[in-house]
């Protein structure tokens, strides 16, 4: 469980097929290796990864490749940049939203519009995934926890303050970049109580 309360920058410092439909990634993130073990989860633009092992400031996690087609991690390549995010620990504080780690699709960078000190960022989402984001709800993009602002039927919007836009790769994603979403869990589980299909 995270909070999408994004800790550090980190970099992708390789991918290697492993010939069985996954690949062994390998990411740059000193804080966040700085007590990671074997078997601790990291989120990676939002994807809960298990730490296989550790290196000088670099781990690497196996990605299989139902995570690669169904996620933007298939995209990046070695020098990119990455949202990283230890687990949460139960006696810390809550600072986001309850985020699993488990991406439900991806979405799409359609605008973005500056402001004197911030910037209003409108994202396209799949039709799915429409009904589960609510303006003033959370959702988490690329691993961090936002509020929505605005919401149409297949596109919502977020404002992003000048520490998400300098400390998270959503400060310079382009118009056209996908981008891991994953919506409020609370509201499926809401749906699925109430009846609803999935």
């Amino acid at each position: 469980m995270f909070t999408g309360i994004v800790e550090e920058l980190g970099e992708i410092v390789r991918s290697t097929e492993t010939g069985d439909d996954s690949a062994l990634v390998a990411i740059r993130g000193p804080l966040v290796t700085s007590d990671a073990r074997h078997g601790d989860s990291i989120a990676v633009n939002g994807v809960c990864l298990t730490v296989v092992d550790v290196d000088g400031g670099v781990f690497t996690a196996d990605v299989m490749g139902e995570t690669l087609r169904r996620t933007a991690l298939g995209a990046l390549r070695p020098g990119d940049p990455v949202n990283l995010e230890r687990a949460a620990a139960l006696n810390s504080r809550l600072g986001g939203h309850l985020v699993q780690g488990h991406v439900d699709g991806v979405g799409e960078v359609v605008a973005r519009e500056p402001a004197a000190r911030w910037e209003t960022v409108r994202f396209r989402l799949p039709a799915e995934l429409a009904r589960y984001v609510v303006e003033k709800g959370s959702i988490t993009v690329d691993g961090v926890s936002l509020t929505v602002a605005e919401v149409g039927d297949d596109w919502f919007s977020v404002g992003l303050i000048p520490t998400t836009l300098k400390l998270t790769v959503l400060g310079t994603k382009q118009v056209g970049d996908p981008v891991n979403l994953e919506v409020d869990v609370l509201a499926k589980y809401v749906e699925r109580l109430m009846g609803g299909a999935r």
